[in-house]
């Protein structure tokens, strides 16, 4: 066995974008959606609606709808004498805690001088099981379908804006009208006037944040706030959703890959300890003619640490052959 050591310019780390459809099947836009009533009627129920791809016993959770609220409202309170106490007020808090990470920070829309603060917002949350690593930007296509048959598409400003910029430590988007990443014109920011964006997309936390004050002025989709009692929030959202009947979302997944290059120059691993090669007992070459002339072939590279533990193997698809007239680089990658 031959050993060599590796030099510092024989590694090299890549990093490539791997990008693949998010819904289940393989398919590129969900155009059908269904809700689980039993779902609905448990304790879970409260706090989000499931949003399933069909009604089959092959059904598989696509992404969840909740509606937060800072004061509670929407919702019943989790007790009679604890006033606006409530699940939304609990899911607002999560997501403040989520994305904020301060409890005194406000969620705002918007970019520049049209920006609004929103203390109530429907959200998007993709089941975790769908993505990879985060969402792709520029893939998010979603239609909504408004009460009286109007219709807006939204997606996020990735292309529009190219820059990342972070709220907390979470990437974020503004959500627009337009498409594929971009309002489609220049003169229009894809914002509604005096109520900032659609929402804030966080392709990193799977999380997409919906604004009522541009919804309601699109699409009259506003959501209901009375006190103590059940808004149905999470279905008027959904009911938009279906009657849309389309949403366009892909995976992204970074790649990192290590390459090391191995080596083998002339004069290096031409002979060999395989018995085949070399006398066991003796210790000397079985053949004269591989005395000066020697023939050897590569099989595997194995690598080790400098405690000769071998820490990885690569196996070649092919016996490479290996002589004094002769040099070889072998390119090995490990993925990780």
């Amino acid at each position: 066995m031959s050993f060599k050591r590796f030099d510092p310019e024989d590694f090299l780390v890549s990093s490539d974008s791997i990008t693949s459809t998010l819904w289940s099947n393989g398919v590129p836009t969900l155009s059908t959606f269904f809700t689980s009533s039993l779902q609905q009627a448990s304790s879970a129920g409260n706090y989000y609606a499931s949003v399933y791809n069909t009604s089959s016993n092959e059904q598989e959770i696509q992404f969840d709808i909740v509606y937060c609220d800072s004061q509670g409202s929407g919702s019943t309170w989790f007790n009679q004498i604890v006033d606006f106490a409530s699940p939304t007020k609990t899911m607002y808090g999560q997501y403040r805690a989520l994305i904020l990470e301060d409890e005194n920070a406000n969620f705002i829309f918007g970019k520049g001088n049209n920006v609004i603060t929103g203390s109530y917002f429907w959200v998007l949350s993709i089941e975790r099981a769908r993505y990879k690593q985060s969402l792709f930007p520029g893939s998010l296509n979603l239609t909504l379908l408004g009460p009286n048959s109007e219709i807006i598409n939204l997606t996020d400003d990735s292309q529009d804006n190219p820059v990342n910029t972070f709220i907390g430590s979470s990437r974020v988007y503004q959500l627009i009208s337009g498409s594929n990443g971009t309002a489609g014109s220049l003169l229009n920011s894809g914002y509604v006037p005096g109520s900032g964006s659609y929402g804030l997309v966080f392709p990193d936390l799977g999380t997409i944040i919906l604004n009522p004050f541009a919804l309601s002025q699109s699409l009259e989709l506003f959501p209901s706030r009375s006190n103590n009692s059940d808004g149905g929030n999470n279905g008027r959202l959904f009911t938009a959703i279906s009657g849309g009947a389309s949403f366009a979302l892909n995976s992204e997944e970074t790649i990192t890959s290590d390459y090391v290059f191995v080596r083998a120059r002339n004069s290096e691993f031409n002979y060999s300890e395989n018995p085949s090669f070399i006398s066991g007992s003796t210790g000397e070459v079985i053949y004269d003619n591989f005395i000066n002339a020697p023939q050897t072939y590569i099989t595997t590279v194995g690598m080790y640490n400098d405690s000769n533990e071998l820490l990885a193997v690569a196996k070649l698809s092919r016996p490479l052959l290996k002589d004094f007239t002769k040099e070889a680089l072998i390119r090995v990658k490990l993925d990780f």
